[in-house]
């Protein structure tokens, strides 16, 4: 603390020294000199971090004080009471709509066992963009295996990033070397093929997520891991196994959203900007506890009601990521205003044009948006929920729900609800990544490009 202490007390001598009429932009220099000094630059003698496997140079002083002090400050904990009224929320979910909200099956064209596992096992370790589905690179497999043959995308990586078009991505040198890593350990283990990997660790799940994790360079962190053990259950691929129940509900904004808006994940201040959280401390943080959260509401599912749950924390996954976080716990319910007579319409996106009421009059009248809530937090928010893909139609999941399942444990309408927001993450690494930003002290200059 003594850095920021000093740092702290210098700011303090600044304004104090300074009578009201004193403080003008030219009379501000060195405020903003002292401020900026700290947060975002560095000397010669600062010392240095470990991250990704390796040492960096702190970025600031503030970095090394935030690094040995970001838990104390944002004090993560994990609210038992909300965790168990999640947990009769999911129990009830199963006893209406049965197990598929928990259990995402998706288009594999067709592909046997063993393709869909060389498929996912290449491509899990992999960062797309959204157009990059699943289901897509299914699809490049069936029109060409060849892509996916072993030992070429270990003598030829960038032929098999070319063959699933991502080798025009940016960090194309990280690529080349995940898809070239994951590849070398099938080969020097002679593990054949990516199916015969639980087989290897004795079926056990988590001696199969270690061996990859440990795979140093593959891409495959834990929850990169979790997610690919994870398909490989869901899709049948994987029948005999044990401690599948290690593995953790995938972190990411959507999820953290959620236990951060129900309450499951609570924090002693509103998390802070990611200019803030050099090097991702915060983030890798609160990555941890939601894990720890839906596990918590898990652990206290199967002690209640044993008889009708899943096996394994990350099941909870698909709900909460792809149908709660993405779809119900986005800001959906659109205020319009007609600019010709001044209609207040409310809709379930921002795309409509024309006024329905001036419609009915033969009239065309284009439409404002006024604002955009979440769902549970208006009173026709039930158009939003009603019409998602999710609740209507023959292959809905939650089919005829009219209100967000958390609705009751978040209460949205309640005076004391706060939407707070997950944490956001600044890459260590890249070019407009945190270690690129640097300046020394007495050099100025350095930040982020975008």
């Amino acid at each position: 603390m003594d850095k920021f202490n000093i740092f702290f007390n210098k700011l303090l001598k600044q304004v104090k020294d300074r009578s009201e009429k004193d403080l003008e932009i030219d009379k501000t220099r060195d405020i903003i000199k002292l401020i900026n000094e700290y947060f975002f630059t560095n000397y010669e003698s600062i010392g240095s971090t470990k991250a990704l496997n390796d040492n960096f140079e702190y970025f600031s002083d503030f970095h090394k004080f935030w690094e040995k002090n970001h838990e104390e400050i944002i004090g993560p904990f994990i609210d038992s009471e909300k965790c168990g009224q999640i947990a009769d929320i999911l129990y009830n979910i199963i006893q209406i709509h049965g197990y598929r909200p928990f259990k995402e099956i998706y288009d594999s064209e067709n592909l046997t066992e063993e393709e869909i596992c060389t498929v996912r096992y290449f491509t899990a370790n992999q960062d797309f963009k959204e157009s990059i589905n699943n289901p897509k690179l299914f699809k490049i497999y069936k029109n060409n295996p060849e892509i996916f043959d072993i030992q070429k995308v270990y003598e030829e990586p960038e032929s098999f990033l070319d063959g699933i078009g991502v080798l025009k991505l940016s960090q194309s040198d990280k690529r080349i070397k995940y898809a070239k890593t994951a590849a070398k350990l099938l080969i020097e283990r002679k593990i054949g093929k990516p199916i015969n990997l639980l087989k290897q660790c004795n079926f056990d799940i988590e001696a199969l997520r270690n061996l990859i994790i440990n795979n140093k360079g593959s891409g495959f962190g834990k929850k990169k891991a979790d997610i690919f053990i994870r398909d490989m259950i869901v899709l049948g691929v994987w029948k005999d196994y044990k401690n599948f129940s290690v593995i953790d509900v995938a972190s990411d904004t959507n999820t953290i959203k959620v236990a951060l808006r129900t309450g499951i994940l609570k924090t002693k201040i509103p998390l802070i900007s990611s200019f803030l959280d050099i090097f991702c401390h915060q983030y890798t943080l609160i990555d941890r506890y939601n894990a720890l959260a839906w596990r918590k509401v898990w652990e206290i599912w199967k002690e209640k009601y044993s008889d009708n749950t899943i096996d394994s924390p990350c099941l909870i996954d698909y709900l909460i990521y792809r149908i709660i976080g993405k779809e119900f716990c986005k800001e959906t319910l659109c205020t319009l205003e007609c600019q010709d007579e001044n209609h207040i319409i409310k809709w379930h996106n921002a795309r409509k044009r024309l006024c329905p009421e001036c419609e009915k009059k033969g009239n065309r009248s284009n439409l404002k948006v006024l604002s955009k809530d979440l769902p549970c937090m208006g009173d026709k928010g039930y158009i939003c929920i009603e019409r998602n893909k999710f609740v209507a139609g023959d292959n809905a999941v939650l089919k005829g729900i009219k209100d967000c399942p958390f609705i009751e444990v978040c209460m949205p309408k309640g005076k004391d609800f706060v939407k707070l927001n997950p944490p956001k993450s600044i890459s260590i690494l890249g070019r407009t990544g945190w270690d690129s930003a640097r300046a020394r002290i007495e050099e100025g200059g350095g930040g982020l490009m975008s």
